[in-house]
């Protein structure tokens, strides 16, 4: 008996692909690195020692049309404390833009140089495309990136 064409094909998406990497084009994942970054949570502790500040509970921050949600962030500042160098965000991590959103358990942010990691279980969707691995590597200068880790996909027919 022959499978729908249909059932067919999300049943060939759903096949893990081979490879475990995969070189993507994240388009609505740019930002604007040298946008002013908005910070807002329910609490904040500062370290005057070491430079950093640590925001908790319903953590959300802005840049451009880039917002980063999670538990906790911890800040890193740079050299002169006046610029932030580094964020690292866990519990719950959600990235998003008006067309792509990323999860994951933790993400690391590079705010000069634009890098973005976010690890554990991460899932991508670009509209009604979906991909799955265990690291998500993106430029956000550029809107390039690279998904690692036993990578699933499931692309639409005619979606973007």
């Amino acid at each position: 008996m022959a499978l729908p064409s249909r059932l067919l094909a999300v049943f060939l998406m759903l096949a893990p692909l081979p490879a475990s990497a995969q070189q993507v084009a994240f388009a609505g994942l740019r930002a604007d690195t040298a946008a002013a970054v908005e910070v807002s949570a329910d609490s904040l502790t500062v370290n005057q020692a070491d430079g950093t500040a640590v925001f908790t509970g319903n953590v959300v921050i802005s840049q451009g049309d880039m917002r980063l949600k999670a538990a906790t962030v911890e800040v890193e500042y740079g050299a002169d404390r006046t610029r932030i160098a580094r964020l690292h965000a866990s519990g719950g991590v959600m990235l998003a833009s008006a067309t792509e959103a990323a999860e994951a358990r933790e993400a690391v942010y590079e705010v000069t140089s634009g890098q973005l990691v976010m690890t554990g279980d991460v899932l991508m969707t670009q509209g009604e495309n979906v991909m799955s691995g265990q690291k998500l590597a993106v430029d956000l200068k550029t809107g390039t990136g690279q998904m690692d880790g036993r990578v699933r996909t499931i692309l639409q027919p005619g979606a973007n």
